[in-house]
């Protein structure tokens, strides 16, 4: 394109005007016949550049009376707008035909299954909540499962938790609008289930739920927890206790084990359990007999019926199994960590 646009004293608004109607003609051309990004390039410089057609155009509005200049003002913004998208459009264009022939050319099928794709591999707390659950249903659990979103009744009330009791800030909960919540922990599954099911029943738990813990070492905002329940005729504590024997003996192996007296509002009495490892005892279960309010609560008898429940997180249990020091590996997707599983 022609450098048609000079600077000038003495200019009319009507000139200005034409000039600039005239390259918007003359630079819709050139744009559309472009073939080369290199091109495109040179005519933006050759339109927005501080010599360019535009600016030279602009560098006359001194010569024209202060209420025209900004007639002229605004059709040059549009101009430049209008040219920016033409570039823009082109641009597309010829990067998409490039493409097409760079295909056309190539003996090369871009449309093959990639080959030699790394198998994947699962997650070591998907392993462990299976194996988990696994250990529950040889005992003769079902696995039953819920809602990560839950409302007060079943996080709390129903487990004889009622409102401003002292043990729901023991939780941290995440409140959500219209009287929803993050469920604390997968007890409100048992409830569920009680709900629809009468006892007798025996039902594993597996889920993830949400508290809200500052992240550290061995805490997390999210994790997750498998809980257990039985519920039927006659249970006591020795059928608790031997139902976690067996299922930490399962697991961990021949550890030493021992119950520690502790309080749960939905249990009575409530006790928490360690294992011995590597010399040191550590936390990793809680269970106790099932509240008679909380079965009241759901118009079971108390007086019939009887059970247990026990809850853990699937997090502790893959840490003391396979030795990690850090929660927060497993959120990290670091494949070095990963690929030891």
């Amino acid at each position: 394109m022609q450098s048609l646009f000079l600077v000038s004293k003495n200019v009319s608004l009507k000139q200005l005007i034409d000039d600039l109607e005239r390259l918007e003609k003359e630079a819709a051309n050139n744009i559309t016949l472009a073939v080369e990004k290199e091109e495109l390039e040179a005519l933006r410089i050759q339109f927005f550049g501080k010599k360019g057609h535009l600016s030279k155009i602009l560098g006359s509005m001194g010569a024209l009376d202060v209420s025209e200049r900004p007639i002229v003002g605004q059709r040059a913004n549009l101009l430049k707008n209008q040219l920016q998208e033409l570039i823009a459009e082109r641009l597309y264009k010829i990067k998409e035909k490039s493409l097409t022939d760079l295909i056309a050319s190539e003996d090369l099928d871009v449309t093959a299954p990639s080959t030699g794709r790394p198998f994947g591999k699962r997650h070591p707390l998907i392993s462990t909540t299976e194996q988990i659950v696994d250990i529950f249903c040889g005992l003769g659990y079902s696995v039953h499962e819920g809602p990560e979103i839950e409302n007060d009744f079943y996080n709390f009330a129903a487990l004889n938790i009622p409102e401003n009791h002292p043990a729901r800030d023991m939780q941290d909960t995440f409140y959500l609008e219209n009287d929803l919540l993050l469920r604390t922990h997968t007890s409100p599954v048992q409830i569920r289930c009680l709900e629809k099911s009468p006892p007798p029943v025996r039902i594993v738990a597996p889920g993830r739920v949400y508290r809200r813990d500052a992240v550290d070492a061995t805490h997390s905002p999210v994790f997750h927890q498998v809980e257990v329940l039985a519920i039927d005729e006659g249970l006591d504590f020795s059928h608790l206790r031997g139902t976690v024997m067996a299922f930490l003996k399962t697991f961990f192996g021949d550890l030493p084990v021992r119950f520690r007296a502790s309080y749960f509002p939905f249990t009575e009495p409530s006790v928490e359990v360690d294992v011995q490892w590597k010399g040191k005892w550590l936390e990793v279960m809680g269970c106790g007999m099932v509240d008679p309010a909380v079965l009241e609560g759901l118009g079971i008898d108390s007086e019939r019926w009887t059970g247990f429940a026990a809850g853990l997180g699937v997090e502790r249990f893959c840490m003391v199994h396979h030795g990690i020091d850090d929660i927060r590996r497993f959120y990290t997707s670091d494949l070095r960590f990963l690929d030891q599983f």
